[in-house]
């Protein structure tokens, strides 16, 4: 059991499909290089060793989706994930891209601003002291 994975979803009180999402990005991240220069082609095959139904990333490096009820917690999820591949992996820069105003917004604030009810990184004890920087198109000139 892989202990990162494992107080991130008691930190955040994950839902039992969202604990089996984060499962499988912290399988599929301790198998495949997380370079830029990895082989896309030998990526795929070990993913698709782990977990037979993926059959193509369709994009030029390891993508992979969930398919999600709606109202379960993809934000949560989303938070999830990149609190693991920070916490586990050392990686500290991500793109979030929304699809319309309203989501931005909202995510904006799900993870930006920790007095909010709804903040995505709640109960991480390593984000009280070291709070993630929220770089919008508002404010990355700063």
């Amino acid at each position: 059991m892989n202990s990162t994975a494992q107080y991130i979803k008691q930190r955040l009180s994950m839902r039992e499909p969202l604990q089996v999402s984060l499962d499988i990005v912290a399988q599929l991240t301790d198998v495949l290089s997380l370079t830029k220069d990895a082989d896309l082609a030998s990526e795929l095959e070990i993913v698709k060793g782990l977990f037979p139904t993926c059959s193509d990333f369709e994009r030029e490096f390891p993508s992979v989706a969930f398919s999600i009820a709606t109202g379960v917690g993809k934000t949560r999820l989303m938070g999830a994930i990149i609190a693991y591949l920070y916490l586990k992996k050392g990686i500290r820069n991500f793109f979030v891209l929304a699809p319309n105003l309203t989501i931005y917004d909202k995510l904006i604030e799900d993870f930006g601003n920790p007095s909010y009810h709804k903040y995505v990184f709640n109960g991480i004890a390593e984000f009280v002291h070291n709070r993630p920087v929220i770089i919008t198109g508002d404010n990355y000139a700063q």
